[in-house]
């Protein structure tokens, strides 16, 4: 064979750099968004936090029943006429070609609405940090305050690493005798410490079972409480029967009477069955919505959420000394992160118009959950959105992907209002977050001596035109933490 020379010409898809930035920008949530822009403000010289203004806010807000959904194309922003043009400090030295300037870009972006500041916070109480004491510390201050003898102290201290989270004894009485190794203790002598430290706060905490930790917390009510031995008896010999709810069978073995035993197990209620979690630190996450909706003059209306991410724009200074600066090499770093900065705040931009207007289209095509709950929810999945908008559908699950919408009926993530659909009597659909609405409503309205079935929840939803499965209640029943129904009988 020859060998040859060939020319062809193809096409092919090139991600560039300043794509690969707006699509990880797009999937981030707010608190992760955050974090990069405090990264690229601490790289990059050329940026800079937007000074607090104490004007009136200006919200960037569009009406959904102005919004037309299949132009991709957004408007430029207006921009403010005390910002300075830094194109002007660049018209005497051209840019070199491998970082391109576009100058149709505006030079002073702003990556979130402006927003006027909040009130004063000079009234704020100062921060006294904060305790991270678990449920081990909390005992072993205990232990310290109580007088026990050198034994007992050694007893007491195998007994509290022998503790877990939930408050339970994970070792029995003979193996922390053992594991201590010491001949002259005896058995009872750990039983005795045992017995002590079980009525440290949190009451009930080392025990070594359910019965026992339940039992402990009712020796500290008053004796004469109403139906206090009724209730030691029931957790001693019948516990596994109230597990069960079988309350005929429990009748019939205790002898007691239907409110009686209704009372005795109300008061079991109000006991604790992990005391340990009373004590045990939990960390809390808190949700930053990114957009909110309300309804203005009978319109809903979407709005980004001007807190949710710092205000950021280019420094001016720093941009002019492009032009003024004598060295080749400080002339090439400043244009370089000049040109980063202004990739990266546009990427922050093209971010909101994204999250706008999918919100606004979700919105549009959910106005009956705004309007009249969940039983209202229209079935819609990605590509609805996706075909509203004219993206793809990759592109509409990074956007709903771990951002939440304030709205009057709560905070929800933006993949709650996507879900799958469940045909009707009438060739209709139905949204499955709406039966699940249903099925909560059922519940709520039932008997409690006699619960609804699935089978029943079912037969009802039929009857109102919706045709659903047994096992298809049972998955939502289960995904919603709703028990059966021979848990959710009572008395």
């Amino acid at each position: 064979m020859k060998a040859s020379l060939q020319l062809k010409l193809g096409q092919q898809l090139t991600m560039t750099p300043q794509l690969q930035q707006a699509i990880r920008l797009l999937q981030l949530s707010s608190l992760e968004l955050q974090q990069e822009i405090q990264q690229a403000l601490d790289s990059n010289p050329l940026l800079e936090l937007e000074e607090e203004q104490f004007d009136a806010p200006t919200e960037r807000k569009q009406d959904i029943a102005d919004t037309d959904f299949s132009e991709t194309t957004t408007q430029p922003q207006e921009q403010d006429n005390s910002t300075v043009d830094i194109a002007e400090s660049l018209t005497k030295e051209s840019l070199p070609e491998e970082l391109p300037m576009d100058t149709t870009w505006d030079e002073v972006f702003t990556a979130s609405p402006n927003s006027g500041s909040g009130a004063s916070r000079e009234d704020d109480m100062p921060f006294q940090g904060e305790t991270s004491e678990g449920l081990y510390e909390h005992l072993e201050w205990q232990k310290n305050l109580t007088p026990f003898s050198e034994t007992d102290l050694a007893i007491a201290t195998a007994i509290i690493d022998a503790i877990d989270d939930q408050g339970y004894l994970t070792q029995s009485t003979e193996d922390i005798l053992e594991a201590m190794g010491n001949p002259e203790i005896e058995l009872d002598e750990v039983e005795a410490v045992l017995k002590r430290i079980q009525h440290f706060d949190p009451v009930g905490v080392a025990a070594r079972d359910l019965s026992e930790c339940l039992l402990i917390q009712l020796s500290h009510f008053a004796p004469d409480t109403p139906h206090l031995e009724n209730a030691r008896m029931l957790i001693k010999d019948h516990l596994d029967l109230i597990a069960a709810r079988d309350f005929r069978l429990l009748m019939r073995k205790t002898k007691l009477k239907e409110d009686d035993l209704r009372e005795s197990i109300a008061l079991i209620q109000t006991l604790n069955p992990r005391p340990g979690l009373l004590i045990t630190p939990v960390d809390e996450e808190y949700v930053i919505p990114d957009v909110s909706v309300s309804k203005k003059n009978g319109r809903w209306v979407v709005e980004l959420n001007p807190d949710c991410m710092p205000k950021i724009n280019v420094n001016q200074q720093y941009a002019a000394m492009a032009r003024s600066t004598k060295s080749q090499a400080d002339s090439q770093f400043i244009r370089g992160h000049l040109q980063e900065a202004k990739w990266f705040i546009k990427s922050l931009e093209s971010r909101n118009e994204t999250l706008l207007k999918v919100a606004n289209c979700i919105v549009q095509y959910q106005q009956g959950f705004f309007e009249y709950g969940e039983e209202a929810m229209k079935p819609m999945v990605l590509n609805d959105i996706a075909e509203a908008v004219e993206m793809h559908e990759s592109t509409i699950s990074r956007v709903t992907t771990q951002k939440y919408m304030h709205t009057p009926k709560g905070l929800f993530e933006l993949k709650y209002f996507f879900s799958s659909h469940v045909g009707t009597d009438d060739g209709g659909e139905c949204s499955s977050t709406a039966i699940r609405a249903f099925i909560k409503k059922l519940v709520a309205a039932e008997n409690q001596k006699k619960p609804l079935s699935d089978s029943k929840m079912a037969q009802l939803l039929a009857e109102q035109g919706i045709n659903v499965a047994r096992r298809t209640i049972a998955k939502y029943r289960e995904a919603m933490l709703i028990p059966p129904s021979n848990q959710r009988k009572s008395l």
